[in-house]
């Protein structure tokens, strides 16, 4: 279906492009507006499942997806003893590591090659401004430009800036207890393949996990009340982690070591975004910006994919963008629900305070990597190879 609506979208990162990528597909003029002076290339290691894998398959970027994986071979817990207590490789029906392991910026580059030739980037700039008139909405750029488009999506993520401008509070931020700092360290000759997670004792836990760049990409995660540790400056931030750090043990002392040569290190609160519709007039949201699911979900990157892939199809498929937006919500925000609903007790549950604590999580997970409890959850689980059945959601098929 050829179309000759111009659409604006706020965000270069998963969501923005994919969305891009599909537009272009069904006839659409596309821009895409990121506040970076170019493409934002960090990040942690992200996996790509269920009904996504079968979105990037359809984009012909499954293959370039997988050469960039990460070699990541299961996930191990270490324990007190910095033994591992409990391995799960990722061939193991109950596992951390999927088939399609790859560092987020990796990804990003994946999509921008996929779309750069079709897809107007500007970058360096942002939206001031939106006014939505009655066959189309203006916008005014952070740089002073002017600019009318059909519609305007934002996918600039968790704290979008576009999504504010037009929905104001009411989409909610659903803060889970939890904050976690990525960034991205040397590595040393004894680290291997695993993705190695390490609880601490006072609600702390420590990760390690490899890349496809010959570094390692670390994380620290604690439990606390909402404290605004997000908005200190980078310094502050690195100091407050050396101090959540000591006594961990494990790595605790190289990754504290690490922090002051990281250029990297990212701190957030993790939470949710609880947004009672998706859609105003002719600006709707995806990804991050309306549904984040948490990192906690290990969903995050994979709904993004597929929401992206569904809300395009959905303006190819009506005549009319209300149409569209209110079929695109009737369609995905059922699986939205669904990846959402975290199990219960997470995350405290997996933060204990006291060693006992502590061994006895790694003893639960032991007891759960075993051989004959592994068999018994693979006599359970599903075998199909069709990726848009899993998960309960079917894919829509816009061809």
């Amino acid at each position: 279906m050829t179309k000759s609506k111009n659409v604006l979208i706020s965000g270069a990162s998963i969501a923005g492009p994919t969305l891009a990528f599909w537009l272009v597909k069904y006839g659409y003029q596309v821009t895409i507006v990121e506040r970076a002076p170019s493409l934002r290339l960090g990040g942690q290691n992200i996996d790509i499942s269920g009904p996504a894998e079968e979105v990037i398959n359809k984009m012909r970027i499954k293959t370039a997806v997988r050469d960039s994986n990460t070699g990541e071979i299961g996930l191990q817990f270490i324990g007190q003893d910095d033994q591992p207590k409990a391995s799960f490789p990722k061939e193991a029906a109950l596992t951390g590591t999927r088939e399609l392991e790859i560092i987020r910026g990796d990804l990003v580059s994946i999509l921008y090659d996929s779309t750069k030739k079709d897809v107007t980037y500007q970058f360096d700039d942002s939206i001031m401004s939106i006014q939505q008139q009655p066959d189309q909405v203006k916008v005014t750029f952070s740089s002073g430009k002017i600019e009318t488009f059909q519609l305007v999506i934002a996918a600039d993520g968790i704290r979008s800036s576009t999504r504010e401008l037009v929905f104001g509070k009411e989409p909610v931020f659903k803060y889970l207890g939890l904050y976690i700092a990525y960034m991205t360290i040397p590595r040393h000759k004894n680290d291997t393949q695993w993705w190695r997670w390490y609880i601490a004792v006072d609600k702390r836990v420590l990760m390690l996990r490899p890349d496809n760049h010959g570094t390692m990409r670390a994380s620290v995660a604690f439990l606390e009340a909402d404290k605004g540790y997000e908005k200190l400056s980078a310094d502050k931030q690195k100091d407050l982690l050396k101090k959540k750090l000591v006594g961990a043990g494990w790595e605790a002392e190289r990754i504290s070591n690490a922090l002051d040569k990281s250029d990297d290190v990212y701190l957030d609160k993790i939470g949710q975004i609880k947004a009672p519709r998706w859609s105003i007039g002719r600006v709707a949201m995806v990804g991050d910006a309306a549904y984040c699911p948490s990192p906690l979900s290990g969903k995050g990157a994979s709904l993004a994919i597929v929401g992206a892939y569904v809300l395009a199809g959905e303006l190819a498929r009506h005549e009319n963008h209300e149409d569209a937006f209110v079929a695109y919500e009737q369609c995905l925000r059922p699986y939205v629900e669904k990846v959402q609903n975290l199990p219960p007790g997470v995350p405290w549950i997996v933060y204990p305070k006291t060693r006992f604590g502590v061994a006895l999580l790694n003893t639960f997970a032991g007891i759960f990597a075993s051989k004959p409890v592994q068999k018994l959850v693979n006599l359970f689980s599903s075998k199909s190879k069709d990726k848009t059945k899993e998960e309960g959601f079917i894919l829509p098929d816009f061809n």
